[in-house]
């Protein structure tokens, strides 16, 4: 069940390869996100020493929590991936014009889970292609409906 979706993913990359991948939360991020709090749109993922981060996500603290300080919004928060799976995000990092970016949190049992995707920019043209598959897949399935 994804709690947080990265919505504009699909629209503005073209994902070429995902992953599964633990992360590193404290008591109150936990909570804010089962209630679907938080935003991954300019969410990024970056490796240094052998161990991957992820930037820029926004997570409101509880609000039960707030009275207590709860946690800083949009600090950096560690990714719990394999060896082999970090080797290989590392040589896709280093390969111009690839990004790797969260696509949605979800949770897996008690556990939450980050899907990150390795993904390539879309050129405008390519936007374009995607509006216009999504209008016509539109355009059948009302026509379907009556």
């Amino acid at each position: 069940m994804s709690l947080i979706v990265n919505k504009k993913a699909h629209f503005n990359y073209e994902i070429l390869e995902k992953y599964e991948a633990g992360i590193e939360l404290v008591g109150s991020e936990v909570k804010s996100i089962r209630n679907k709090q938080g935003n991954i749109d300019g969410a990024y993922i970056i490796i240094r020493g052998g161990e991957v981060f992820l930037i820029n996500s926004d997570i409101p603290p509880y609000q039960v929590t707030q009275k207590t300080g709860g946690h800083e919004r949009l600090r950096t928060r560690k990714l719990l991936l394999n060896k082999k799976e970090i080797l290989k995000l590392t040589v896709d990092e280093q390969e111009k014009g690839l990004t790797i970016i969260p696509i949605s949190f979800y949770s897996k049992g008690p556990k939450i889970k980050v899907e990150v995707a390795v993904v390539r920019g879309k050129k405008k043209f390519d936007k374009r292609e995607s509006i216009k598959k999504r209008d016509t897949e539109r355009e059948v399935r009302r026509s379907l409906k009556r």
